[in-house]
């Protein structure tokens, strides 16, 4: 903290004699790493995890506090072709105070652009920027006594912050692990989950191939984990697979000891009735219909819209309202507040609008 006050102060100083420049302008030539107007972190290394996945290094740069909870996610901006490109991304790697670096686990999604180039093309050295670890979906701090882990492809990688948590703490409690994979050979950790399986007798792993053995069928979860009811539940995966997890504890009346996370937008709403959408400091507008998003409306008029992870999750979309009324697609809620904070990613005008950016 002293030290945090003694650079502001000292900024201050140098900007009285780096001025019309700030003291960063000079700063960031001898080290990217040190701005203090924007998050970044340089690319340490890319470790291959599976075919399709790799295991992304970074060491962040000032104002990084390396205090996530197990399970969060971060925001990384890479520049490609001169624009920057905002996803989310679990960190995989479990808090700690030393080591100096953090690292997101990432699958190359055959529509992902940016997930592509983050497996396949990235170089160490290169710099990018950073949003603060942000999410709910966390291992407890003291974790429950009985643990279930239902887990389907990438849906490992937060999964994986907690379990390396609570071994590097050495506090594994009964821990049941499902973990599904089309093949054994795109299960990303295979040989690190066997290993912590082997270490620590109350982690049970199950691992489920899906192209040769099919599906999870939930009713089957009476015979491979008989006391899954007693179990504060955490679920990662595809979406069909988290809705019908969603379901099933719903009818066992057990919602409240289930955590979902969810990596893809579902949409319950009606959509909206479409409209003038007016982006204010811009001086743009565009006519929207009511199931285009008002991010995506904004990004056709050429407006340089914010986004993360394009799903209602990260918020790095929001923006502020300054009229009209827009209208939430996951849930029919409605923003119609001068100054309402609304998520562009996962709202659709309804009339005219203005958005101020």
């Amino acid at each position: 903290m002293a030290a945090t006050k003694t650079l502001t102060l000292a900024r201050r100083a140098g900007a009285r004699l780096t001025t019309p420049l700030h003291p960063d302008d000079y700063l960031s030539m001898i080290n990217p790493l040190w701005s203090a107007r924007e998050l970044r972190g340089r690319i340490e290394k890319v470790i291959p995890e599976t075919e399709d996945a790799a295991t992304v290094v970074i060491r962040p740069g000032w104002g990084w506090h390396y205090e996530h909870r197990p399970g969060q996610y971060v925001g990384i901006g890479v520049q490609v072709d001169g624009k920057f490109h905002w996803r989310s991304y679990s960190v995989s790697t479990p808090p700690k105070r030393s080591g100096r670096t953090i690292a997101i686990t990432v699958r190359a999604m055959p529509e992902g652009f940016l997930s592509k180039h983050l497996v396949g093309g990235l170089e160490p050295g290169t710099i990018v920027r950073l949003a603060l670890p942000a999410g709910e979906f966390v291992l407890p701090s003291p974790p429950p006594a009985k643990m279930l882990m239902l887990v389907g492809g990438s849906g490992i990688t937060p999964v994986m912050s907690m379990l390396r948590t609570l071994d590097r703490r050495d506090t594994m409690p009964d821990v049941v692990v499902h973990y599904s994979s089309t093949t054994e050979e795109r299960m990303i950790f295979r040989d690190e989950i066997v290993a912590l399986a082997e270490k620590h007798p109350t982690l049970t792993l199950h691992r489920l191939h899906t192209d040769h053995d099919g599906m999870l069928e939930l009713a089957d979860l009476d015979r491979i984990v008989p006391d899954w009811r007693d179990r504060e539940t955490w679920a990662c995966g595809p979406a069909p697979m988290l809705d019908a997890i969603e379901e099933h504890w719903e009818d066992a009346s057990l919602s409240d000891q289930l955590h979902l996370e969810r990596f893809s937008l579902k949409f319950d709403g009606d959509g909206g009735e479409g409209g003038t959408l007016t982006f204010q400091n811009s001086n743009k507008t565009i006519e929207a219909d009511g199931a285009t998003t008002v991010l995506e409306a904004g990004e056709e008029a050429g407006v340089g819209m914010p986004y993360g992870c394009r799903a209602g999750i990260c918020h790095t979309c929001t923006l502020t309202l300054v009229e009209g009324t827009v209208r939430d697609l996951r849930n029919g809620e409605e923003y119609s507040n001068p100054n309402d904070r609304v998520q562009t990613c996962v709202t659709v005008p309804v009339g005219p609008c203005t958005l101020a950016i």
